[in-house]
């Protein structure tokens, strides 16, 4: 069984070449402070820079620091849960890799777990983002995640976040649904907090995030609203959605049968009859079909234990 450390720190990263040495110098002054053992695991994520080859020299130089380096970019949400499931420590905290997530607010996230909590969120009170392009998809987004799932954070999208160990082990990650882990978790009936943390300008690297990931991020949303709400007890909602447009489309047969059988009207030739029977078949089969593909994928993933991802190398 693997030595168990106090704290594992997972962090992400894609093209970062600049940033990778000033980020460990900063993230060992932060962890020093701190009379805990930790370990930091950084993914290179299908860099095409010099990102791996920095980490690499890091490694050698201090055996706390391990890598994992994909075959290619597989998304952020595969890189922390390769994270995840290397990670040995009782306390996980994600953050990103691009100097935006201050180190120094590490000890700000352990106090607020000694407090009893199970997940601390930070919060870029002050973001230091174009307001158009990040901001607003980033304002959006928060709230309709805060309204659907039903816990009401701030800054879904903050990578800076802190987890005990129990709680992230046993969440499975697809799509881009990293953001949602404290929705997710909710379900287990986990104490969820958040803290105001130091945003600070990116100076080196462009970012991997634009206004198109925030179409990808509403349908996850639709993904975890399902399994929060009705994962146990699907026939709820498709149920209900099924009735709705059968429902449409049975209403138009009955008023064409009437016409027929009391007035007499020919009714083989009208569009109506067709469109009722469209929406008939459509209420009982198409939404049942995309119910059934969501558990056929989660059960390829999961009965067989397949990763999302593909590791080329992996240093530890």
């Amino acid at each position: 069984m693997p030595h168990m450390v106090d704290i594992s720190i997972v962090i992400p990263l894609k093209n970062e070449q600049n940033n990778v040495m000033a980020l460990y110098r900063e993230l060992t002054s932060a962890l020093a402070t701190q009379d805990k053992s930790y370990e930091i695991i950084m993914i290179d994520d299908g860099s095409t820079d010099q990102t791996f080859k920095i980490l690499k020299e890091i490694h050698e130089k201090d055996k706390k620091v391990k890598v994992i380096r994909f075959k290619k970019n597989f998304g952020q949400t595969a890189a922390l849960s390769a994270g995840f499931n290397l990670a040995r420590g009782e306390i996980i905290i994600t953050m990103d890799g691009d100097l935006q997530n201050d180190p120094n607010d590490i000890p700000l996230l352990l106090e607020r777990l000694d407090e009893g909590y199970d997940i601390v969120s930070g919060w870029r009170y002050k973001r230091k983002d174009p307001f158009i392009s990040r901001r607003l998809p980033s304002m959006v987004a928060n709230y309709l995640i805060s309204l659907i799932t039903k816990v009401r954070l701030h800054d879904y999208g903050c990578t800076l976040k802190a987890f005990r160990k129990d709680v992230i082990k046993n969440i499975n990650l697809y799509g881009e649904m990293h953001r949602f882990i404290p929705a997710i978790a909710s379900w287990m009936g986990v104490s969820v907090t958040e803290i105001k943390v130091n945003h600070r300008p990116r100076i080196h690297g462009s970012s991997k995030y634009g206004i198109s990931r925030t179409l990808r991020v509403f349908l996850d949303l639709l993904t975890v609203k399902f399994l929060l709400s009705y994962s146990t007890k699907p026939i709820h909602i498709f149920g209900l959605i099924g009735l709705i447009i059968g429902g449409i489309g049975f209403c138009f047969a009955v008023y064409l049968a009437f016409i027929k059988l009391v007035y007499g009207y020919n009714i083989g030739n009208r569009p109506l009859l067709l469109l009722a029977i469209l929406l008939i078949i459509i209420g009982v089969q198409f939404i049942t079909i995309g119910l059934l593909a969501e558990i056929q994928t989660r059960a390829y993933y999961e009965l067989q234990r397949k990763p999302t991802y593909v590791i080329q190398e992996m240093l530890e």
